[in-house]
């Protein structure tokens, strides 16, 4: 079902927290004359207020009444966890397409669902993977797709801080839990950046800091033949924080994280040729040349983090027929990994 080109759409934002009202809303606010707010559902009443004092729109205080909202073309589905995929379910057979935060589903087999209610009913899931847009790591990919780097050996993501977590997503009744809800940012990227391929996967889970029953502590590894090795952590307990990217190559490296990044590389045409040797080096010490390493340096353009781009480009798939840039079934390869992880190394 595709929507008259110029036209605003109608929206309705389906729980008003961190994410409903602190990111969708925000972008929705950038995106002028695109979409228009005109129904929130969340049990809270003051925050129904501080929506319709905003945006003049009908509140709800449960999400099945805005469904029956016959003004509402477009909802965003910003709930807990675990009612991802019922909210999204639900409006989609009700003739709305969705907007689903990450992550997606809370099992395959919710992803699965969503999948076939989509295709069903026609309408259009589009998960919220926001950061394949972020400047980072589309600079990453060109930097990677150039060959400078040359075979890419491994790429290593943390997300490391030290601190304690008490809120709803510490819990496992709420589809709680680091690899639940902040690890769906970094896989999806990595896998991007992984390929195609099946991947051999090692999952260690642990809880360490948080007050919840969920994991705090996440470390994954993937492996294929011919692919990059992928090393992901995300940690609790880590007082000194790494870099958040290091990509190393057969042709140099690269380190850095959201706001700068810097590699370094040499064209392997300039070494000169080299053979083994088998006999005692004279001096007794390691061999060792120069390289001849250029390097190279990036800065993120100010105030690009919180640019609606997904939404700009949702726009253009609700309005002008064109392919989702973010599909649900890139992001079904996403939910197995971590349905999977889970299975591995339940805590």
């Amino acid at each position: 079902m595709v929507k008259k080109e110029n036209k605003v759409i109608n929206v309705g934002v389906i729980g008003l927290g961190r994410s409903g009202w602190g990111i969708h809303i925000h972008m929705l606010r950038q995106v002028q004359g695109k979409y228009k707010i005109v129904a929130v559902s969340d049990p809270d009443k003051k925050r129904q207020k501080e929506a319709q004092d905003e945006f003049n729109c009908h509140t709800y205080s449960k999400f099945d009444d805005l469904l029956k909202d016959s003004d509402v073309e477009l909802v965003i589905v910003a709930t807990p966890s675990q009612l991802h995929t019922s909210c999204s379910v639900k409006a989609l057979k009700t003739g709305k397409h969705v907007v689903c935060e990450k992550p997606m589903a809370t099992s395959l087999a919710d992803a699965d669902k969503m999948l076939k209610v989509a295709k069903k009913t026609g309408m259009i899931l589009a998960p919220f993977q926001n950061k394949r847009y972020a400047p980072d790591f589309l600079q990453i990919r060109r930097i990677i797709d150039s060959g400078k780097l040359g075979r890419i050996v491994m790429i290593k993501q943390t997300w490391n801080s030290f601190g304690r977590r008490w809120d709803w997503q510490t819990l496992k009744k709420f589809g709680g839990g680091t690899l639940n809800n902040t690890a769906p940012h970094a896989i999806d990227q990595l896998l991007q950046l992984f390929g195609k391929k099946d991947a051999e996967v090692f999952c260690h889970l642990e809880r360490t800091m948080t007050l919840g029953d969920a994991d705090d502590h996440v470390k994954i590894i993937l492996k294929a033949k011919g692919q990059p090795m992928i090393d992901l952590e995300l940690a609790s307990t880590c007082a000194y924080a790494p870099e958040h990217w290091l990509v190393m190559g057969t042709q140099g490296s690269l380190a850095g994280g959201a706001k700068e990044l810097r590699w370094k590389y040499f064209d392997p045409k300039k070494l000169p040729k080299r053979r083994v040797l088998t006999k005692p080096v004279s001096d007794r010490s390691y061999l060792g040349e120069d390289i001849p390493w250029k390097e190279k340096t990036w800065k993120a353009p100010p105030h690009t983090s919180g640019l609606p781009h997904f939404y700009n480009d949702l726009y253009k798939t609700i309005c002008q027929g064109k392919p989702l840039y973010i599909t649900p079934e890139s992001v079904r390869r996403q939910i197995a990994l971590i349905e999977k992880c889970h299975k591995m190394c339940p805590v």
